[in-house]
């Protein structure tokens, strides 16, 4: 198929480059154009203008950081809506507000275009092995259309619901995962203090009950003081402030949500948005240090 896509960062890079060894014509944009530079040695076709990339295409692909980036890039100046035939379909595996994801699709749909919410779960390993699972809003009968094509980038796909679905599955895989992580520091962190070997109780922890995705990874890095970004905190926050938002919206209380919510906010205070959400214990050092 002639496919576009746009988001070319840590995520989307390895999502293109499976699209393009499954044997597909891909057409790129990037605000940098270096980003793109991977995908054209891999035979993607640059283009100067998202327009340009619908154009190109019978489905693009969005995975992008913010909603107003995917609004610039759907509906702004020299946005896909203006190349865009009727009948096409965007994909959008960013992770944005659920309000805006139907907002995009209502008036993309103005113009005879289709479109699915569809972000996605599993981090950069994930997306380069194709084991993504991927949560989709929209309409079924569009989302059996480019089914084959989310099976080359993920293992799991489940339509969740009308446009916007997606984007509230993401929202609850955010408050869960999110949550775990704080939990994980929490528990190392109060080890550590009690004068137990985080290393060994971690250790345990993972061969119980308690074990998860999340004391795996992001309490390895932990013991092992590793704060390299795997996955940016800022990102984090930036979903959780999502989550926060519709809560907040809907009339509900999320307490979990809201003290994860609160040291998040602290740890972009501190500095670490560009670091490891794994910096959640250094941000329960800090306070310990600074009520000390």
């Amino acid at each position: 198929m002639r496919l576009g896509f746009i988001g070319l960062g840590a995520m989307g890079r390895p999502m293109a480059l499976r699209l393009l060894a499954a044997g597909h014509q891909l057409a790129v944009w990037a605000r940098r154009p270096e980003s793109c530079q991977p995908l054209i040695d891999a035979g993607a076709r640059a283009s100067s203008r998202p327009a340009d990339v619908a154009q190109r295409s019978e489905v693009v692909f969005t995975m992008l950081t913010t909603g107003a980036d995917v609004e610039q890039v759907a509906l702004g100046p020299g946005g896909l809506a203006e190349g865009f035939a009727a009948a096409s379909i965007l994909v959008d595996m960013s992770t944005i507000a659920p309000a805006m994801a139907r907002a995009l699709a209502q008036r993309l749909g103005e113009g005879g275009v289709d479109m699915l919410d569809a972000p996605v779960s599993g981090g950069v390993q994930a997306a380069s092995e194709a084991l993504l699972a991927i949560m989709v809003g929209g309409d079924a009968a569009v989302l059996e259309r480019v089914r084959p094509l989310l099976t080359v980038l993920g293992r799991t796909i489940v339509h969740v619901g009308d446009n916007g679905a997606g984007q509230i599955a993401k929202a609850c895989n955010q408050l869960i995962l999110v949550g775990a992580i704080q939990a994980a520091a929490e528990a190392l962190h109060f080890s550590a203090v009690a004068g137990a070997d985080p290393a060994k109780v971690r250790q345990a922890l993972a061969g119980g009950s308690a074990g998860s995705r999340a004391l795996e990874l992001m309490g390895g890095r932990m013991v092992d003081r590793d704060f390299a970004a795997g996955v940016e905190a800022r990102l984090h926050h930036k979903d959780i402030g999502i989550v926060m938002g519709e809560a907040h919206a809907l009339g509900l209380c999320l307490p979990v949500g809201g003290s994860v919510w609160q040291q998040l906010n602290a740890l972009m205070a501190m500095g670490w948005g560009r670091a490891d959400t794994a910096s959640l214990l250094r941000v329960l050092e800090t306070t310990r240090r600074s009520a000390g």
